[in-house]
């Protein structure tokens, strides 16, 4: 549940309530009736208005610029790509493969007591 106060931004119109999608507003207010589909109030500076909206119809506004942001480096990503000639790079961003530092930690993974005195004991024959 969002806090009062918080800014959001309008994703959706999905009830056609002539909402401005794509524009920000405030939560003002919840809507506690269970009777009503309406989640929250919303006051949208910009139409001088309050509009009743369910949760699937906003999204606070730290979401939508963190995902602008991933998209952004994705795209700078396969363009670097592109340029450098760089297939595995292109590749992994493409098909959504881990990133190496996902491989990193399957590195370290953790060992049991005996191997790691097995361990010792062959370095310390070498």
């Amino acid at each position: 549940m969002l806090r009062l106060g918080e800014k959001i931004i309008v994703i959706a119109d999905s009830l056609e309530q002539n909402l401005p999608i794509g524009g920000y507003g405030y939560i003002i207010a919840y809507d506690r009736n269970n009777d009503n589909i309406f989640d929250y109030v919303v006051r949208v500076p910009r139409d001088n208005k309050h509009y009743y909206v369910p949760a699937s119809d906003i999204e606070l506004e730290e979401v939508i610029l963190h995902q602008e942001a991933d998209l952004v480096e994705r795209e700078a990503l396969i363009d670097f790509a592109l340029a450098t000639k760089n297939e595995e790079l292109f590749r992994r961003i493409m098909n959504g493969d881990p990133s190496e530092e996902s491989d990193i930690e399957r590195d370290k993974e953790v060992q049991s007591t005996e191997d790691f005195i097995k361990q010792i004991g062959l370095k310390a024959w070498i």
